[in-house]
């Protein structure tokens, strides 16, 4: 008799076992027989032109295998979306690029532009060796000016840092709708303030690292985290001028990644090495050498303004921000199309105004992180309701209903929003469970009228709200798409089912999530399903793991492939091999001097309150209870999305208070996790409240919308609004540390 479906169930992750007895392996693990072990050289200082590098005396140490530079790799460029990055940079010797190399300079190549570069790759018998060789390579630096404050960068006469970003900017977008003088000159009540927020560390637990040899195939292969195996492979055989299916990326068990891992780390270094060498080369870095050697969050000043009648309706909204991009795009040009997609909130404004630009410094690059630009946008919008609120005396919960989202609400992009909105729907389900209710605009259990009277106590304490929305998949016209590849086997019934797909798990819990939705759309139980995960040589692209889009994208790549293969069993064609790429609804680009388009397939919404006890001495905030709302469609599995609420609200959390990345000058002053603070057990919330919504997408396969992003992406203005509720003192500048928070507390005083 059928199996039950798993979809729904919470269902034991299917590496839990592993994961836990300490079977999986990790890329560090990993060994092979005549291993050899690799090092980088990172440049460490942030600008300077390369005069020579001098790699004898290294290559002369006993044990050292080879050593290479920038020279040696054919194609010496890289990037997720644009080739404008060294893969490691290259000497400039009597005024040009070193001879072997000249045929395939590159205009940025020679040039240092931030700590992190990769100099050279070293490889001996033992890591140890290695360590050793590095330090006796010698470079000559001729150190150039450091530009990295973004109003600095593009000042007219500041210098160019990169020869394809005139005026020192990568992107700009510009969006238009309505008469915004117009309205602003018409509102009752006036919001405007400047806020700014800092560079956030993934803090994945499992540093880069790699082992790269030749398989027994011929193919140049990688066992190495990432987040999108078939990108990895198109970047190592780009860089390293070979054919695509000579190159073979496989991922093992993941520690995390967050977006930290789309960007290229060791995988081409590490690849060009085993291909010289011709034998097994491994390579883990510290976590000092992690923390310098890929990119950040995007930090982002922004001037806001936000007008409104006094009923509460929106009629206008300003935008004027910019983000830390660093030296190279990665994918600051698409989080920065997110940002703009967000800053003003999930809200009907009919007059808005928002130009944002990504611009070049020489800080570490940055690049996409969990939110991908929402929590900044976010941040920002939401501060903004909120103070909103306050000065037109309206509940904060009371104030988003009148103006939120519905479907067929003008976007600011000046197209409706897709159908399937459900933002009023967990609005409601978040206020719902707030334990401190809203009266005539003030939120019970306030300190008082007054805010000087928090003084009279220690402690305070108030509770924040905050909602949004983020979008499903690439945006802006990329052609989505996502593979998967079904094999029936049996005879007169389906004995087994060979599910193939590349998509990458990070711990999130992706590959169980497949293997319920295959159990669902072959009607089968999971002991007849067999899955083949993320391997280039056994599937076709998933696409990445991130915009919230794997489970979403992949649940119709499954889906289809699975009726597919049916309807050939059922027409005897026995077994049987069906490959299926499923292609959602296309986007489009916005409009350059408008921003008018259709830039994102669908979106998904969420509500979140946060209630805090402020230390008014210290500055210390605790949260209380943190109420999170999400509509995910369909839940696939329940328990595996109260671990993303969970896990996200911790990195949510130290966004908002914690985690402050520090530099000076281009240089890392918080590069290991005693001086760079993630939150701990103690510094999570008593009690975190998963609500989980369950509004089917019309647009989703199973009605499934992805959430991995979601809880993360308002934590911050909650607790923002939370501390000003229990102080009256509002916070712009993000992390709210006790430093900050007791410096605007004794200013208030």
């Amino acid at each position: 008799m059928q199996k039950p479906s798993l979809l729904g169930q919470s269902i034991t992750r299917i590496d839990a076992r592993a994961k836990v007895t300490g079977q999986a392996h990790y890329p560090g693990d990993l060994t092979m027989p005549g291993m050899a072990h690799a090092k980088v050289l990172f440049a460490r200082r942030p600008h300077a032109r390369v005069r020579h590098i001098d790699i004898s005396a290294a290559l002369a140490l006993p044990g050292v295998l080879g050593i290479f530079t920038g020279a040696d790799v054919p194609n010496n460029e890289y990037g997720l979306v644009l080739f404008d990055a060294p893969v490691m940079v290259s000497a400039i010797e009597n005024g040009s690029l070193a001879a072997e190399n000249a045929p395939n300079a590159k205009s940025f190549d020679g040039i240092v532009r931030h700590i992190g570069e990769k100099m050279a790759i070293i490889v001996a018998e033992t890591e140890k060796i290695a360590e050793h060789a590095r330090s006796l390579i010698k470079i000559d630096y001729e150190d150039l000016p450091a530009i990295t404050d973004i109003h600095e960068a593009i000042k007219p006469d500041a210098p160019q840092l990169h020869p394809h970003y005139p005026g020192n900017v990568i992107q700009r977008y510009r969006v238009r709708r309505g008469d915004v003088e117009a309205a602003f000159a018409q509102a009752d009540v006036i919001i405007e303030d400047t806020y700014w927020m800092g560079a956030q560390e993934h803090a994945y637990l499992q540093p880069e690292a790699g082992l790269a040899y030749i398989d027994e195939a011929g193919r140049l292969t990688i066992q190495v985290a990432g987040q999108w195996t078939h990108e990895d492979q198109e970047q190592i055989a780009h860089a390293l001028k070979l054919p695509l299916d000579q190159v073979r990326v496989i991922y093992p068990a993941i520690g995390g990644a967050f977006g930290g891992r789309e960007d290229m780390s060791v995988q081409i270094v590490l690849c060009l090495a085993a291909q010289r060498l011709n034998r097994p080369v491994k390579i883990v870095w510290t976590r000092e050498e992690s923390m310098i050697g890929h990119h950040k969050r995007h930090p982002f000043w922004v001037h806001a303004k936000l007008g409104a009648t006094k009923d509460g309706k929106l009629v206008a909204a300003q935008i004027n921000g910019m983000s830390d991009a660093g030296p190279y795009n990665y994918t600051s040009n698409k989080v920065l199309g997110n940002f703009t997609g967000t800053c003003v909130g999930p809200y009907d404004i009919p007059n808005v105004a928002i130009d944002s630009a990504a611009v070049v410094t020489n800080n570490i690059p940055s690049g996409a992180f969990r939110g991908f630009g929402a929590p900044q946008g976010l941040f920002v919008a939401e501060t903004q309701i909120n103070k909103m609120a306050v000065a037109l005396g309206i509940d904060p919960v009371e104030l988003r209903r009148r103006n939120c989202w519905h479907d067929g609400t003008i976007t600011p992009f000046n197209t409706p929003v897709p159908p399937g909105c459900s933002l009023d729907e967990v609005i409601s389900a978040c206020a719902e469970n707030l334990e401190l209710k809203i009266e005539n605009g003030k939120l019970e259990g306030a300190a008082s009228n007054s805010p000087f009277s928090i003084f009279n106590s220690k402690f305070a304490k108030g509770t924040g709200f905050a909602c949004g929305h983020k979008n499903i998949g690439f945006s802006f016209g990329y052609p989505e798409n996502s593979a998967c590849t079904v094999e029936l086997r049996g005879n007169g019934e389906i004995e087994q089912a060979i599910v193939g797909l590349a998509g990458a798990d990070c711990g999130q819990g992706a590959h169980t999530a497949f293997l319920q939705i295959a159990s669902e759309a072959l009607s089968l139980p999971r002991e007849k399903i067999e899955l083949q995960l993320s391997d280039t040589s056994t599937s076709g692209s998933s696409g990445s793991a991130s915009a919230s889009r794997l489970t979403y994208m992949t649940a119709g790549a499954i889906v289809g492939a699975a009726k597919a293969a049916l309807a050939k069993w059922q027409d005897e064609e026995r077994p049987v091999k069906v490959h299926h790429v499923y292609r959602p609804r296309p986007t489009t680009q916005i409009h350059p001097q408008t921003g008018e388009g259709d830039p994102n397939i669908t979106y998904a919404y969420i509500a979140q309150s946060a209630e805090v006890e402020v230390d008014t001495a210290t500055g210390q905030v605790h949260v209380r209870n943190l109420v999170c709302a999400d509509d995910v469609g369909r839940a696939v599995n329940p328990q595996q999305i109260v671990g993303q609420i969970e896990g996200a609200v911790s990195q949510g959390l130290g966004y908002a208070m914690l985690e402050n990345f520090v530099t000076e000058g281009g240089y890392v002053k918080t590069a290991h996790f005693s001086t760079y603070l993630i939150p701990s057990v103690l510094d999570m919330p008593d009690r975190v409240q998963s609500i989980i919504v369950e509004h089917p997408d019309p647009t989703g396969t199973l009605g499934i919308r992805g959430m991995a992003e979601l809880p993360l992406m308002i934590v911050a203005p909650a607790i923002v609004a939370a501390i000003h509720n229990a102080t009256g003192v509002w916070v712009n500048e993000l992390p709210v540390t006790p430093d900050r928070l007791r410096k605007a507390l004794k200013k208030q005083r």
